[in-house]
């Protein structure tokens, strides 16, 4: 866990963020629901909440939730079955939002990133249609007993593997293999449970020997929608989560643009907003919370809400270079008109507990959206 001074801050090697990174865990906000405009039909805030937060998230401020994380066990080469990470205990509290707030929409989300020996097996699982339709079903059982509302699928990503182990992933069969096991969870959830995924930046991309990333055009009939992951879309000295930056490997304007120009309809895409600021990939530290930003003060070196007027984010600087990209308040409304203006549906964020006490960022996500 990050301390509050840059040099106890502990480091992770972790390139996805929807992985379990050295985030700081938040406090329970105030509610702040007097803040919020009024929902819009059809417009989506999503957050993530992960195994490993400790606050129960509010449900004011969002309309789905996404628990991160399950994955599924494999075992001498057989699919076995599927299991949460983490205590069940943690996710009992999240389900049990649904009695409040019927209306709020929940998903498990699967990951390849395992906790389990057993786990981090989607290239293995998907070779299987026998295994496929294993995992569907177990996925509709786990989806019928908690009364919860669909899957969201975060395998990062066909044809690839972060850690480089060779045996997570194939890339001349991986990318063609997701979009079965998507066809199959569709065939077997039915059209009434939420079928989504965590979008990389870009579409498919021809390697030697094959094919890495996801097929966007490929997918589509089978999703409900999509939630691009635009941040961590580089690393310091430029953006993370740039509106618009060439300096960057990727920006929103690109990433969206690659699901546009694929097929996908703009009302199936939800955009990504890291409620921390990324420095590295792998230096110290990775990432910081947007609740410990407060830490980074003149007084250390560092200035908070510096302001790149051309990508429309801010960033953090320490001796006057540039440290880290984030979003704040003023990012968020700029990217939810500009969404909105695309007909795009609204905003995910990763994750729940990165926000501050006074749930700064949540209530500026959800008034983005909800923006008449």
């Amino acid at each position: 866990m990050k301390k509050i001074l840059l040099a106890a801050i502990a480091a992770a090697v972790l390139l996805a963020s929807c992985e379990k990174d050295d985030y700081v865990t938040g406090v329970k906000a105030p509610s702040g629901e007097s803040q919020l405009v009024e929902r819009v039909d059809g417009r989506i805030v999503l957050a993530y909440a992960t195994y490993y937060g400790t606050v129960t998230p509010n449900a004011a401020f969002f309309t789905h939730l996404n628990y991160a994380f399950a994955e599924p066990y494999m075992e001498n080469g057989e699919y076995v079955g599927l299991g949460l990470q983490g205590g069940e205990d943690r996710f009992q509290k999240i389900v049990e939002l649904k009695k409040k707030h019927p209306g709020l929409k929940i998903c498990i989300s699967f990951t390849d990133t395992k906790e389990d020996p057993r786990g981090g097996c989607f290239s293995r699982l998907a070779k299987s249609d026998e295994f496929r339709k294993k995992f569907a079903a177990d996925c509709k059982a786990f989806v019928q007993k908690w009364g919860i509302d669909g899957v969201d699928m975060d395998w990062e990503f066909p044809g690839l593997s972060w850690s480089g182990n060779t045996d997570a992933y194939d890339v001349a069969v991986d990318v063609a293999n997701h979009v079965l096991l998507m066809k199959q969870l569709r065939e077997t959830l039915g059209n009434g449970y939420l079928l989504t995924y965590a979008g990389y930046s870009n579409d498919k991309a021809a390697v030697t020997g094959g094919w890495r990333y996801i097929d966007i055009a490929a997918v589509n009939p089978y999703v409900d929608f999509v939630n691009i992951m635009t941040y961590d879309l580089d690393e310091a000295p430029r953006h993370q989560s740039a509106l618009n930056d060439p300096r960057a490997t990727s920006d929103c304007t690109r990433a969206v643009q690659a699901y546009l120009n694929a097929g996908m309809p703009a009302n199936k895409l939800v955009l990504g907003v890291p409620f921390y600021a990324r420095h590295s990939f792998s230096g110290s530290p990775t990432a910081i919370n947007y609740n410990r930003l407060i830490a980074y003060t003149s007084g250390q070196g560092y200035e908070i809400d510096n302001w790149d007027e051309a990508a429309s984010v801010p960033y953090i600087t320490y001796n006057g270079v540039y440290y880290a990209g984030y979003d704040n308040e003023k990012s968020i409304a700029i990217k939810g008109e500009w969404l909105l203006n695309k007909g795009m549906s609204g905003i995910m964020y990763w994750d729940y507990d990165g926000d501050d006490t006074s749930g700064t960022l949540r209530k500026a996500v959800w008034n983005a959206v909800m923006k008449k």
